[in-house]
């Protein structure tokens, strides 16, 4: 089988794409041409893909992006067996074109939630685009085959669709968590908390617990950031490619997680908590519904109030003065993570039913 993979959106070496769904194609034996913002991102195409350049679609600059797509999409067609898209604009590069190959459409938000998270859309414009997005979901769940990244985005279509949750690969042994690091990986935005990040820091600087942030940052959050390492607040290492970052979660003392109580936020699982808890290292996060869920579940870390740096910085203490605690919150969440939340559980079901979307006979 031949998949060809868009976006114009999503780092090239994003996680759920690249490490997760292409590597388990790969790994399947078939042939992927991945369309991503090579360029645009300063990275190049992994040696075991063939790699096409797009374009980055950013803020209100999009349409460029879609366009390029929708020629690579047309000229492609006739030597793919299927293509996945990774993002809302490219249904508009795959609409309308005649003798198509099967599109799966892979949902990774809540889409009309995640207006409020974008500075350069004016609020005014917010609802007429919010009552947009929903006319173009249900558009495309008539036309194109949807995956879901989470169980609550169910409720906002109308036939049952697959969930492909956003997992991780769980090694099989860990190292224990230490007592002198803290770490963030992810995006990094006012709303992914930020702030809380760096005023964490400088309450933890006199305790001699450093603070390490890895993760694209947004042009809003960047001053400030650049600041704190100037300040020598902290280490913040911009994006890594995930395979290279998930090894700096090592002998971490805790990991966090602090969003804020936003719509997109309140029915998705935080990919991030789990990647702490594949490493055996507790999870400190706010009180995020599927968030709380998790780390109650298994025990395997402590809850913050929204917005909090001080309770942010008086857990960690409390992990760090409690050698056992730590130790066994992250044993509990590794053994979790490695039983319930290990991609290559999910990988074969993925494969599997793009396999059959594109009539391939096993």
């Amino acid at each position: 089988m031949h998949v060809l993979v868009m976006t114009v959106v999503h780092h090239p070496e994003d996680a759920r794409i690249l490490h997760r769904q292409i590597r388990a194609l790969v790994d399947a034996g078939h042939e992927v041409t991945y369309a991503a913002p090579y360029t645009a991102r300063g990275v190049m195409a992994r040696p075991w893909v063939n790699g096409i350049d797009l374009p980055r679609a950013a803020e209100r600059k999009r349409l460029a992006a879609v366009r390029a797509a929708r020629k690579v999409f047309k000229r492609m067609r006739g030597q793919v067996d299927l293509a996945v898209i990774h993002d809302p604009e490219l249904l508009f590069a795959v609409a309308g074109v005649r003798r198509r190959p099967p599109v799966v459409w892979d949902v990774h938000e809540d889409t009309p939630a995640t207006l409020s998270l974008k500075p350069w859309l004016p609020a005014f414009l917010r609802p007429p685009v919010r009552f947009m997005a929903r006319l173009l979901e249900g558009t495309a769940e008539r036309h194109l085959h949807l995956l879901l990244a989470e169980t609550a985005y169910a409720g906002r279509f109308r036939q049952a669709h697959l969930v492909v949750p956003n997992e991780t690969w769980v090694p099989d042994d860990v190292v224990v968590p230490g007592d002198d690091r803290i770490v963030y990986l992810g995006w990094l935005s006012e709303a992914r908390g930020v702030r809380e990040a760096i005023e964490v820091a400088r309450l933890l600087q006199p305790y001699r617990v450093s603070v390490e942030l890895i993760g694209y940052a947004d042009p809003q959050s960047r001053p400030a950031l650049n600041e704190a390492v100037t300040e020598g607040l902290l280490e913040w290492r911009d994006f890594m490619p995930n395979d290279e970052a998930l090894k700096r979660l090592d002998g971490a003392l805790a990991g966090l997680s602090l969003l804020h109580d936003e719509p997109n936020y309140r029915h998705s699982m935080p990919t991030k908590i789990v990647e702490y808890m594949a490493h055996g290292i507790p999870v400190i996060t706010t009180p995020s519904p599927r968030a709380v869920e998790l780390v109650e579940r298994y025990n395997s870390g402590m809850v913050v109030p929204w917005r909090d740096p001080k309770a942010v910085a008086q857990a960690v203490l409390t992990l760090r003065d409690d050698v056992e605690e730590r130790h066994a919150q992250g044993a509990r969440g590794y053994a979790a993570a490695r039983a319930n939340h290990h991609w290559p559980n999910s990988a074969r079901r993925f494969v599997a039913q793009l396999e059959a979307w594109a009539g391939v006979k096993n």
